[in-house]
């Protein structure tokens, strides 16, 4: 979807995946103006691996991303905060992330990874830094498996500080992790909408048994973000009222309309392991109204919704 003579740089001493995309520098002024407030509410620092080095387990190497370059391009797109989520290729190290954090002066959250032997005092420490929740990788092509003791663990020690936990899993795998994620005890909040399978139907019964499981709990907030991971018919840039990324958009704003006080969106940036296209992130933007068409949804998404579950103090 977009080429720039310009490259993001690679680490020194760490060779990148055969074949990596590297993030698009060049993108786009978006068209939709952002409302006052909005968050970016997943995205990722990769590195530098000079100075955070990543992890030996991890399954990819990245190039660098950056916290300057990420939130020059906050301030690009028109977000005024960010959530900066654990990127596995750092594993349960999250220095880098935390980094971001304290660099962002209160306009950045983070999700972290944890080891089940993780302290309470690391864990409060985690939470003066500004990290407000877990995430639990069930993608199996991205993390090894860990056996859910492990994650019961982590959630105990977790669950004095109001974190919530975000889970990463594929469609076909929700039907054997929906008993588990509903014992869980804290707010869940689900990536990029449990990625359904958009060359199906929206209203099928394979979407339909993601929507009952966000109806099961009144506290299972969604990600209505990754188009271009999603997509089936591919990103032809926008053309009026024509969408990027447009057989995703019936099942996000059905996520949207059903639950809009419980979504979420995000960019992605810097979009890790995509393998045929990189997406401009301004024309990511562009995708929001054709899942939110209302003034009123589209500020509940950006602004309203992030703010309860990442600042609460601030409303």
């Amino acid at each position: 979807m977009a080429t720039s003579s310009e490259k993001a740089p690679s680490s020194t001493g760490f060779e990148k995946t055969p074949g990596w995309l590297d993030w698009y520098a060049g993108p786009s002024r978006p068209q939709f103006r952002l409302p006052e407030g909005a968050v970016d509410a997943h995205c990722h620092v990769f590195g530098p691996g000079e100075e955070f080095p990543y992890a030996p387990e991890r399954k990819y190497t990245p190039c660098d991303a950056s916290k300057d370059q990420l939130f020059a391009l906050r301030n690009h797109l028109g977000f005024t905060r960010n959530v900066v989520v654990q990127a596995t290729c750092h594993g349960a190290d999250n220095t880098a992330m935390v980094d971001a954090l304290r660099a962002s002066g209160g306009l950045a959250r983070g999700v972290a990874t944890l080891r089940p032997d993780v302290t309470d005092a690391e864990v409060r420490e985690l939470h003066e830094e500004g990290v407000r929740g877990v995430r639990f990788n069930f993608v199996k092509r991205l993390v090894d498996a860990a056996p859910r003791q492990h994650l019961w663990d982590v959630v105990e020690k977790i669950a004095p500080y109001g974190w919530h936990v975000v889970v990463y899993f594929e469609a076909a795998d929700l039907a054997d992790l929906r008993d588990f994620f509903l014992s869980i005890p804290v707010p869940l909040v689900i990536d990029h909408m449990g990625r359904p399978d958009t060359a199906k139907d929206p209203e099928g019964p394979d979407f339909e048994a993601f929507l009952n499981f966000m109806r099961a709990r009144p506290d299972i907030w969604c990600k209505v973000t990754c188009p271009e991971r999603l997509s089936v018919s591919g990103p032809p840039a926008l053309d009026g009222e024509r969408a990027a990324y447009r057989d995703v958009v019936p099942f996000a704003r059905r996520v949207v309309e059903e639950f809009p006080d419980r979504v979420l969106w995000g960019t992605d940036w810097p979009h890790p392991n995509l393998t045929d296209h990189m997406p401009d992130d301004g024309l990511l933007v562009g995708f929001v109204p054709h899942i939110a068409p209302t003034p009123e949804l589209q500020r509940k998404l950006l602004v309203d919704n992030p703010t309860r579950l990442y600042w609460p103090d601030a409303n």
